[in-house]
């Protein structure tokens, strides 16, 4: 929601641009993350420390990619339950970085990223006003008047 603004409400202000180049920059973002992943790997080869590392970092990457784009995925539609926990997972989130960077792509090619959760929100927030402004409408100053009605020292 960062890039919309509150074009998100009504689809307007050049909303559809601004998705479509969300999307473009997160898979470019990806791309080029892969290709500094590409570098980091051939420098463990070139270091020679042996298939098992290589393998490791491998495994480690693919499973936190998967775990941050699982809980980025999650976290466009609903608020997290625990965010003690999100807190924990940070780290491995920032590990899985381009699991991340690929949730953002597929999700800006539906809706802003985040937008059904906050549209969600904002729809709750003025049906909620709207109840509170109902319930107050009446007659103006009525209750006041009855107020003074009202004989000193009783309520």
């Amino acid at each position: 929601m960062r890039f919309f603004g509150t074009s998100w409400l009504a689809h307007d202000g050049g909303y559809a641009l601004r998705r479509a180049a969300v999307a473009a920059g997160s898979l470019l973002a990806a791309a080029a993350s892969c290709a500094v992943l590409r570098f980091a790997y051939d420098g463990l080869a070139l270091a020679d420390v042996g298939p098992f590392v290589g393998v490791l970092v491998v495994v480690m990457f693919a499973v936190c990619s998967f775990v941050a784009f699982r809980r980025t995925w999650d976290g466009f539609s609903a608020r997290p339950a625990d965010p003690g926990r999100e807190e924990s997972l940070r780290s491995l989130k920032a590990i899985g970085f381009i699991g991340s960077l690929l949730a953002y792509f597929v999700r800006s090619l539906t809706e802003a990223p985040g937008e059904g959760l906050r549209r969600r929100e904002y729809e709750a927030a003025v049906a909620a006003y709207e109840k509170r402004r109902a319930a107050r409408s009446g007659k103006p100053g009525t209750a006041a008047r009855r107020a003074k009605q009202r004989k000193p020292g009783r309520r």
